[in-house]
């Protein structure tokens, strides 16, 4: 097992050698404990949308997977809107322009949102490499001009978009970042190991709020169909051993809907639409206490 080696207060995550097969990994987790911290992994219940937000807090409403399919969600009073990816189908402008007349109907004072695998033209080797290849896997998104989608995150107009970035609201550090392990070749799509081990690298320490599209291995991750965990290990060992945030906001896995905590971070699943793509799943709020002197 490749462990965080603390050097000159730093600890660096090397590949981990369970990349390849996840599933063995948590196994091996669960029995050879983290030496950190001893993991108190359990489910948590989300708060109803009615409890009192406590004083010096600020409220966040965590949805991701809307697939083009906001029209029926109900939104819940908040403060701040974390959306992490697959806004749409296929990252088409006018998918990106419908959600982003919808989020500025929204209220919230900060709307942050990452792109997901979803999200084609937001990811600019996928598409140069489509061009290439194979032209008739997504014939829409083939047809565009290379002007229609260049600076399609500039559509974005009413929110905060992230990628590979953070922002600082109302105190706190939000890092958003769309990678997921590799997936029948969609968007933003990496081997497992070295290639996402490198995106991850480029978390900061201190961060408050980690925004991925994915999970990392063991929180939310698992795909009754394939009868495996999904998520990512070397996100999970960069989460848990390196940056610590406070909130890891993903989705990516509908089938993964949920809370979970290791007692210190708290893991939400946000994914809106199920494993059919319905989006029945409600939005998920949490409280953080405000960060000193902000």
């Amino acid at each position: 097992m490749a462990h965080g080696v603390p050097s000159q207060g730093k600890v660096t995550i090397t590949v981990d050698e369970y990349s390849s097969n996840p599933t063995q990994a948590f196994t091996h987790y669960n029995i050879n404990q983290s030496r950190f911290q001893p993991p108190h992994v359990h489910m948590v219940d989300p708060i109803p949308y009615d409890t009192p937000k406590p004083a010096g807090h600020t409220r966040f409403v965590c949805i991701s997977d809307t697939h083009s399919r906001t029209d029926g969600i109900q939104m819940p009073y908040g403060d701040i809107l974390l959306h992490t990816g697959d806004f749409t189908e296929l990252g088409l402008p006018s998918e990106v322009k419908k959600f982003n007349d919808w989020l500025g109907n929204l209220p919230y004072e900060y709307k942050i949102v990452i792109a997901g695998n979803h999200e084609l033209t937001f990811d600019k080797e996928f598409m140069a490499d489509l061009v290439k290849q194979d032209y008739y896997r997504f014939p829409s998104v083939s047809k565009l001009k290379p002007e229609d989608f260049d600076n399609v995150q500039s559509l974005l107009t009413n929110s905060i978009y992230l990628q590979d970035s953070e922002v600082t609201v109302k105190g706190f550090r939000i890092y958003g970042a769309p990678w997921t392990p590799w997936f029948n070749g969609w968007g933003f799509n990496l081997p497992r190991g070295q290639s996402l081990l490198d995106k991850w690298n480029l978390i900061p320490e201190g961060i408050d709020i980690l925004m991925t599209h994915g999970p990392p291995l063991g929180f939310r991750d698992w795909v009754p169909k394939e009868l495996q965990r999904v998520g990512c290990v070397e996100l999970l060992n960069t989460v848990q051993r390196r940056v610590r945030p406070k909130l890891h906001v993903f989705g990516g896995i509908h089938e993964g809907y949920g809370i979970m905590t290791d007692g210190y971070t708290t893991y939400i699943n946000a994914s809106t639409c199920t494993v059919s793509f319905q989006p029945t799943n409600p939005p998920i709020i949490f409280d953080l206490p405000n960060p000193q002197g902000s």
